[in-house]
């Protein structure tokens, strides 16, 4: 992913800024690393640990009504995990030490999912091409057959029967026509009489 250096940035200012930590992690919501410091630990069963934990997570919040879901925190003997939502497609695994101060692992660590969200949403939407509409998709075909269509050579078209039999067609009517001019201007000029009338 292009933010990848970007959020591994953000993770190492979180880390100095919260001395108790002992690892972050940024993973997307199904499970895959986008970018870690987490000495010791397994970054890709971590990710996948943490998918697993949100998944029952949200239907828990779901279920009791409490809407969605921003936050996930564990405690152990040894200390915290503690999972924060980040954007739309992310979220931030940090792994604190039981001495940790609780309500600044919280601050820091929503401060820092935000920013990592906003990171992970803005290198989605570059690298994912617009969604073509009915009018965009007309308007790419029209432009393609046009395309198509200069870059082909031109020559001459060939008759086709129906054009050859049409054209012998007038040719004959023509040639009856002439032959029989006196009785073609008789009727025109008895016509014209007529409509006079």
């Amino acid at each position: 992913m292009a933010a990848e250096a970007e959020v591994l940035d953000e993770l190492h200012r979180l880390r100095a800024r919260v001395p108790q930590l002992t690892g972050a992690l940024a993973a997307s919501v199904d499970g895959l690393v986008i970018a870690q410091d987490t000495p010791g630990v397994e970054p890709e069963g971590l990710a996948a640990l943490t998918a697993a934990a949100l998944g029952v997570a949200v239907r828990l919040t779901d279920a009791t009504g409490q809407g969605d879901l921003r936050e996930l925190l564990v405690r152990g003997t040894n200390g915290y995990v503690a999972t924060y939502s980040a954007g739309s497609s992310a979220v931030l695994t940090l792994l604190a030490q039981d001495r940790v101060n609780v309500g600044r692992l919280h601050l820091e660590g929503r401060r820092a999912g935000t920013r990592i969200g906003e990171l992970v949403d803005a290198a989605t939407a570059r690298a994912t091409p617009p969604p073509r509409t009915a009018v965009g998709k007309a308007q790419s075909r029209a432009t393609s057959t046009t395309t198509d269509k200069s870059a082909l050579p031109t020559r001459p078209a060939k008759p086709t029967r129906a054009r050859t039999a049409r054209t012998t067609q007038a040719a004959r009517t023509a040639q009856t026509a002439q032959t029989n001019g006196r009785t073609t201007n008789r009727t025109t000029t008895n016509t014209t009489t007529t409509n006079e009338s």
